[in-house]
């Protein structure tokens, strides 16, 4: 056949196919472009329905608190201040029974299986406390809450409550705290922690110290160690148990100092320090009672977290959010802040025994994982992420112990698959960057971890949308991981002819999935979803860095400057809108930024300060701190004020009832101590230059300036009277100065000199007579004041009352210091005004709790953790209902309520 015979022309019916095929590949590219458009929006109203529905939980657990504390206020007012004392007399005594109804409710996991058509009418407080005890306890499953198997029991079952130092001011009180919920805080099975640092004994005549367990779960239904199970479970933690109990760990230190030895036939006691004799006499009416192996116990008096000042904006990013309960959470030092700003109430978790580094919120707004840092204890000290309840403040999860080297610097939940995995950072050379199946177990399973980058990685998130990407940026890069199979595989963002940046700062995500990011040089560049490559790029967006992006529910993108402190707002299609918002000067930059309530913006800044705003309304601080390391603390002497000096040069003074700042002064200079006059008119301030001022309280205007010496000025105190100074230097002297005509003028009346290192701490008499003085190489010598000599038989003062206990050395203070103490364990301690409590603040991070004067050997206090770094001063407040803690590096300032017999119950 010829082969022209087959090339025949077509036929206008093959045309008329070929015509009809492209009109339908147009249709269909059509209809799959248009579905696209739909499944986009339906994505979109699936999230708002989220919204809707986190936010009717979260509602539901606000009004289970508000009932709650109203049931509680009303049991505790029926209940009789002698019944309750009996009730505390034991320490092991259950703090109340509760008997559950004979229904048990179909727990479902959601705010609807709290009321069913079929349930009995029961009595309100019965359905509130099941209520709550369901909410607690739900243990939560891939973004979905399942059904606690082991809190369902018997109708006839009594259930004992116990909680621990962990965490303060949870939804559920003290009182009221859920009692089968059974969190962790640790994957070992340890009976002890430092993440509750509160301690207790027994009685000094009995032999052994017992441990009060930390948790719940330590106890069975039945009573104490009913079950061998109960030890599988770590004690967390809930808020405020004025009585926990736990051996000592290896941060830790036994009381009672070695090698001590009491002289009765001259009345001292000798013990040693770095190898150092320290010889201290014991008052008259006490030489023939005193005895070494006494034991002084700890105090009735307990303390409580209410405040913390300050926010890490300096070096954190990614590190503040809104809650559904209109709390915004945050961290300061080892604590995590859950701060309602219009009932101006503070909540506290406080599982972290160093410095907390990052922060992230569960898809489902109710769980939260912070990681922390290093710290001192061996184990629990070591890096590691915790995952805890927003509404109990209870761990569910710690991961990562002894796995981290380093610090995590920024972690993230999955939202594709409804938060089932998390994505941690660790700061070791490599920055590892590693992937959790936290809900697996109490400690998690580690699916994989791979070497991110050798530069540095301050970012990581999860795709919203694309349940396998997870996104990097740091140092030199952004990079897109893609899980496949357990393992991660990377693809660089490629810059192609643009500027590279030295760091992409932050990312975010568009609605239809594009990948935002923000750098150094001050761009924001858009990366098309699934892809490397940069879509759109707007430079110069702000001058300098782009230090976080934000985008809003509408669609709208915000934007923060790390340089020009502006805020500006975008379109979607990333067009300015001529919107903008500056952040005042003296708050510093943009450091992050959140949605808050409404229009309203939330700004962390890098001056440590938070402030609340809108592009209409200008931004007012919310929440400020130091910005450098804090050594200087003193308290009013006549009103519930304190002040507080750091090296960054300002000085605050604080309201302890508002909790609020009452005035601010930039001195200019680091400040190293402070002290207000007997009458609160003015406040003398020392500096580590040498230089000393004496300020108007009311005015800050500067009274008086002089120079002694160009060290530091270690501690300043005004004689009881007001009529003298005392000036403790860095150069081993005490200068004593004159004061008159109303603090105005300051005349030099001579100098003490004798010690061979720095002075620490001094007091004065009650009448002015005499002045003691410690310093640094732990010497203990006291002076006369009228003719700055030294005074040298101190049993002469042995009997002698003074103004103050700040000396660390003294025979008020030997019970403070614990056994191997090597002399800087021990940074500072205050006494009452009652005469009752010694507070201290140590290198551990701890505040601890002492009856006061702690004059034997063996003193038993309590301890309480917060801080990050060395505490390094403490004071009461004049009423001595509220003790003042400050912390060195960490530049947080603790604020303690003092509970005793009469306000425990009420607290």
């Amino acid at each position: 056949m010829d082969v022209r015979q087959l090339e025949q022309p077509m036929s206008p019916v093959s045309s008329a196919d070929t015509g009809l095929c492209s009109a339908s590949d147009e249709m269909l590219e059509h209809e799959n472009e248009a579905l696209k458009e739909r499944v986009h929006g339906l994505e979109r109203k699936v999230h708002e329905q989220n919204d809707e529905i986190l936010c009717l939980r979260a509602t539901l657990a606000d009004v289970l608190r508000r009932l709650n504390s109203l049931e509680s206020f009303t049991s505790k007012g029926r209940e009789s201040p002698s019944g309750a004392r009996g009730r505390r007399a034991s320490p092991l005594r259950d703090r109340e029974s509760i008997s559950h109804p004979s229904t048990v409710f179909e727990e479902k996991g959601d705010a609807s299986s709290l009321i069913d058509d079929s349930t009995p009418v029961l009595h309100s407080s019965s359905i509130l406390r099941e209520s709550r005890t369901r909410l607690n306890s739900q243990d939560v499953r891939n973004g979905e809450p399942t059904p606690d198997r082991k809190s369902r029991r018997p109708h006839s079952t009594i259930i004992t409550k116990r909680s621990s130092h962990q965490s303060t001011g949870s939804l559920f009180d003290n009182d009221n705290c859920p009692i089968h919920y059974k969190p962790i805080t640790s994957p070992k099975k340890q009976m002890s922690s430092l993440s509750s640092r509160a301690y207790d004994f027994q009685s000094p005549t009995s032999a052994s110290m017992h441990k009060r367990w930390s948790s719940s779960s330590d106890f069975s239904a039945q009573g104490i160690m009913g079950s061998s199970n109960s030890l599988k479970r770590l004690g967390s933690t809930n808020s405020g148990s004025l009585t926990n109990l736990t051996k000592w760990s290896s941060g830790m230190q036994k009381p009672g100092l070695r090698d001590a030895s009491f002289n009765e036939e001259d009345g001292y006691i000798k013990f040693y320090l770095r190898g150092r004799p320290i010889v201290l006499y014991v008052p008259s009416h006490l030489i023939e009672s005193y005895s070494l192996s006494t034991v002084t116990p700890g105090p009735q008096s307990r303390l409580k977290l209410e405040w913390a000042y300050g926010y890490r904006g300096k070096d954190c990013r990614s590190n503040l959010y809104l809650l559904p309960t209109g709390e915004i959470v945050y961290f300061i030092a080892a604590v995590v802040v859950l701060y309602n700003v219009e009932e101006q109430t503070q909540r506290h978790y406080l599982g972290h025994t160093d410095d907390v580094k990052c922060l992230c919120i569960h898809p489902n707004k109710l769980l939260i994982a912070t990681g922390q840092t290093a710290g001192h204890d061996k184990m629990e000290g070591k890096p590691h992420i915790r995952i805890w309840n927003s509404v109990s403040l209870s761990t569910l999860h710690v991961l990562g112990l002894g796995e981290f080297e380093r610090s995590i610097t920024a972690i993230s939940f999955s939202k594709a698959d409804g938060g089932g995995l998390l994505a941690a950072i660790d700061e070791a050379n490599d920055h590892v960057l590693s992937l959790w199946e936290w809900q697996k177990g109490e400690t998690g399973h580690k699916i994989t971890e791979t070497k991110c980058s050798a530069d540095t990685v301050i970012g990581v998130d999860f795709h919203p949308m694309d349940r396998h990407t997870v996104v990097t940026c740091g140092k030199n890069h952004i990079a897109f991981w893609n899980i496949e199979g357990g393992t991660l595989s990377r693809r660089l963002g490629i810059f192609e002819s643009r500027d590279k940046p030295k760091y992409v700062t932050c990312i975010a995500f568009a609605d239809n999935g594009d990948v935002i990011s923000g750098d150094s040089n001050g761009n924001i560049l858009v990366w098309g979803r699934g892809t490397n490559t940069i879509l759109k790029s707007i430079k110069n967006a702000h001058e300098g860095a782009v230090f976080s992006l934000l985008v809003l529910k509408d669609g709208h993108v915000v934007s923060g400057g790390g340089k020009d402190g502006q805020l500006t707002l975008w379109d979607p299609s990333y067009r300015r809108t001529g919107y903008t918002a500056e952040v005042p000067e003296q708050y510093g930059n943009c450091r992050t930024i959140a949605e808050g309530k409404g229009s309203q913006l939330l700004v962390g800044t890098t001056k440590n300060a938070i402030l609340a705003g809108s592009f209409e309304l200008p931004f007012s601080v919310i929440m400020s701190g130091h910005i450098e390391e804090l050594w200087a603390l003193v308290s009013h002497p006549t009103e519930p004020q304190f002040v507080t000096g750091a090296f960054d040069g300002t000085i605050t003074m604080w309201d302890s009832m508002s909790k609020t700042v009452v005035w601010t002064l930039d001195n200019g200079e680091p400040v190293q101590s402070l002290d207000i006059s007997p009458d609160g008119s003015s406040v003398a301030v020392g500096t580590t230059t040498g230089k000393w001022q004496l300020l108007d309280m009311y005015t800050r205007e500067e009274l008086v300036q002089h120079t002694d010496g160009s060290e530091p000025i270690q501690v300043i105190r005004f004689s009881p009277d007001g009529k003298t100074l005392a000036i403790g230097s860095r150069d081993n002297h005490i200068y004593l100065y004159q004061l008159n005509d109303d603090y105005k003028k300051a005349n030099r009346v001579g100098r003490c000199t004798g010690h061979s290192s720095f002075i620490t701490q001094l007091d004065w008499s009650e009448d002015g007579s005499a002045i003691r003085s410690n310093s640094g190489d732990h010497d203990v010598l006291f002076w006369n004041p009228n003719t700055c000599r030294q005074i040298l038989q101190p049993s002469q003062l042995k009997d002698v009352q003074w103004a103050t206990d700040t000396c660390r050395i003294s025979f008020n203070s030997v019970g403070i210091w614990p056994e191997g103490a090597d002399g800087t364990d021990i940074n500072n301690c205050a006494r009452s005004h009652d005469g009752s409590l010694l507070v201290t603040g140590d290198d551990f991070g701890t505040v601890r709790l002492y009856q006061f004067p702690a004059s034997n050997i063996k003193s038993i206090g309590h301890i309480y953790g917060g801080h990050s770094s060395h505490v390094t001063n403490v004071a009461f407040m004049h009423e001595d209902n509220r003790v003042i803690s400050i912390g060195g590096k960490d530049m947080s300032v603790l604020q303690w309520k003092v509970l005793n017999q009469k306000n425990r119950f009420d607290d």
